[in-house]
């Protein structure tokens, strides 16, 4: 597959993801299209976006963490 047609994938799911009012799906979302354009970066030898969309990944996946633990704390 074209390494073009995994940046606008990606790009796609990025700018989708955007127009989720819920925060879990946002991140979901945004973590793939994100993995989708490291990928992409890695392929095109731009590794700023490649360190960017990582580092985005990290982001989400942390906060993803952090919300459920707090949900979880006003569960209980």
């Amino acid at each position: 597959m074209n390494a073009e047609l995994f940046g606008y994938l990606g790009s796609a799911l990025i700018t989708v993801s955007l127009l989720s009012a819920n925060v879990y799906f946002l991140r979901t979302f945004n973590s793939l299209g994100c993995l989708i354009m490291a990928g992409y970066g890695v392929a095109i030898e731009a590794y700023p976006v490649t360190l960017m969309n990582v580092i985005c990944v990290l982001i989400n996946l942390a906060q993803m963490a952090k919300a459920r633990r707090t949900s979880r704390r006003q569960a209980a």
